[in-house]
Formats: structure tokens, C-alpha cells, sequence
């Protein structure tokens, strides 16, 4: 029992996590009440809410703050699994239900036409904008120097994995949108071949760190390690995971962004490309 507690208990606790995740749950329960709602949407956005709790607020922290390829391991799950699961249960809608009608038509109507909103929805729901800044939070937190700042404060670390849990949320539901363009931010193909582009500089960056013969994060050593085997080893399956699951975690978010085209061109919904008519030649 004394095990299973420790297992359970935050390492670091957050109430600002706390009050986002303890939010965000019970719109999504009283929403799911109101409309109707698939099982398969309530799994994936429930398993995805999960996901996010034993990544964050469980012992699994220790060991991503000791061991490199556990670090990586957290990461992944909240960068790619975690936001790709709670994206494809499309939670959005569920969510807007639960808030109490008054505040609906209020408070929430009101902010979403404010300029604060528009200008932050604009900017972070801009397909380059998104897609730059998912690529680039995986890269700069494999960078040794920033590792080791976020390693050592834990503001950065926390900055850390809020800026890899937002950035996978503004990217995968932009993939997984199933509108349209417009009003879709983006093209249906370009959301299919976008996880192609961003998977490329992910696998460089782990199979660098994959086969790389020197230790690159010696602030785990200075930490302390969790476990005692090589090195070498542990980052090398650091790399891995983020060479290998990271891939095809993005190949099955393709996959998905593929069915959604298929499934708005049999509806039609697709815009069709116009042909300007040749003009006719004057008969003289």
C-alpha cells in the first residue's frame, strides 16, 4: 500500500495544474451530460486526461528528473500521445456544453470576440506559427545547456513541459480538424503531409543523440541517477524514444488527418478548384 502511495503522490505538486486539469474535467463530464457524445470520443479524451496526470502529477517525475530516457519518455507522452488522443475525441464542443448556459452566452461569447483572444488565437493557431513551434520546443529542450537550466530551476521546468503540453495541443488540432478549409486554418492535404515535414528534424535530432559516444546531459549525473546501468545506454534509448514512437505517433496522426480528407471528399465538402473557361475566338 505504502508503494502503491508513493506512485501516486505528485513529486512536485502544482495547483495551477491542479486547477487546469480539476477544471477542464468536470466541463467535459457536465458537457458529455448535456450532448450527445460518442464512447470511443469519451475514451480518447479521458485516457488522453490520464496520460497527462501520471506524467505530471505522479512518482514518473522523479524518474524524468534522474534519468534522461525517462525525461524523454514524459516528453513524448506529452507532446505527441496525450494531446493527439484528447484532439481526436474532438473535445471542444463537449467542453463549450458544460459551461453553465448563462455563462455561455455571457462570458464566453464576449471573450471569444475580444482582441486578446483573436490576437492569441491568430497568432498560435497559425498552421506555420503552430507547426514551427511544435518542431522547435522538442529541439531546444534536447539542446544539453537548456536541458541543464530546466534540470536545475523548476520554473524552467515547469515552462518546459507547458510549452511542450500547449504546443501539441495547437498543432494536433490543427491536423485533426475535421472542417474544411475554410474555415479551417488548413488545407486537408496540408494537414496530411505536415506530420511528415515536422517528424524529419525529430528523428535527426534523436538519432544524433541515438549514436552519440559522449555523454550529453551530464546534469543527470550531478541529479542523480535512478537506475545504475550504463550511461550511454539510457541516452541512447532516449534517443530512440524520440526517434522511433515520436514517428510513428506522427505517422498515426497522419493517418487520421487522412481519413478526415477522405471522409469531406465523399461529403463534398471539399472546395472545388475553378477553371477560368477559354474564351471563345472571335469568328471573323
Amino acid at each position: 500500500m505504502s508503494i502503491l502511495l508513493k506512485w501516486l503522490v505528485p513529486w512536485e505538486f502544482s495547483w495551477v495544474f491542479l486547477a487546469t486539469f480539476l477544471l477542464a474535467c468536470v466541463l467535459y463530464w457536465r458537457g458529455s451530460r448535456r450532448i450527445a457524445v460518442s464512447r470511443g470520443r469519451r475514451l480518447g479524451f479521458w485516457i488522453g486526461m490520464a496520460v497527462i496526470w501520471v506524467t505530471l502529477q505522479t512518482y514518473l517525475d522523479f524518474y524524468a528528473e534522474h534519468e534522461f530516457f525517462v525525461h524523454r519518455l514524459q516528453q513524448l507522452l506529452l507532446h505527441h500521445l496525450a494531446p493527439l488522443l484528447i484532439c481526436a475525441s474532438y473535445p471542444a464542443s463537449v467542453l463549450r456544453a458544460g459551461l453553465p448556459r448563462r455563462w455561455r452566452l455571457r462570458w464566453f461569447k464576449r471573450l471569444r470576440c475580444s482582441w486578446p483572444w483573436r490576437i492569441a488565437s491568430g497568432v498560435l493557431l497559425q498552421p506555420m506559427v503552430a507547426t514551427v513551434l511544435f518542431v522547435f520546443f522538442v529541439l531546444i529542450w534536447l539542446v544539453p545547456s537548456m536541458q541543464t537550466l530546466a534540470m536545475l530551476d523548476w520554473r524552467v521546468y515547469r515552462f518546459m513541459n507547458w510549452t511542450m503540453l500547449l504546443s501539441g495541443f495547437a498543432y494536433w488540432s490543427l491536423i485533426l480538424d475535421h472542417r474544411p478549409h475554410p474555415p479551417g486554418r488548413m488545407g486537408a492535404g496540408m494537414r496530411v503531409l505536415s506530420p511528415g515535414i515536422t517528424m524529419t528534424p525529430q528523428i535527426l535530432a534523436g538519432a544524433i543523440v541515438t549514436f552519440s559516444r559522449t555523454d550529453l546531459y551530464p546534469i543527470f549525473e550531478i541529479c542523480g541517477r535512478a537506475f545504475t546501468f550504463n550511461v550511454l545506454t539510457g541516452q541512447m534509448i532516449g534517443g530512440v524514444i524520440t526517434w522511433v514512437p515520436a514517428a510513428l505517433i506522427e505517422s498515426i496522426g497522419a493517418l487520421l488527418a487522412l481519413r478526415q480528407w477522405l471522409r469531406l471528399s465523399r461529403s463534398g465538402r471539399l472546395p472545388r478548384k475553378t477553371w477560368p473557361t477559354p474564351r471563345r475566338a472571335a469568328i471573323n
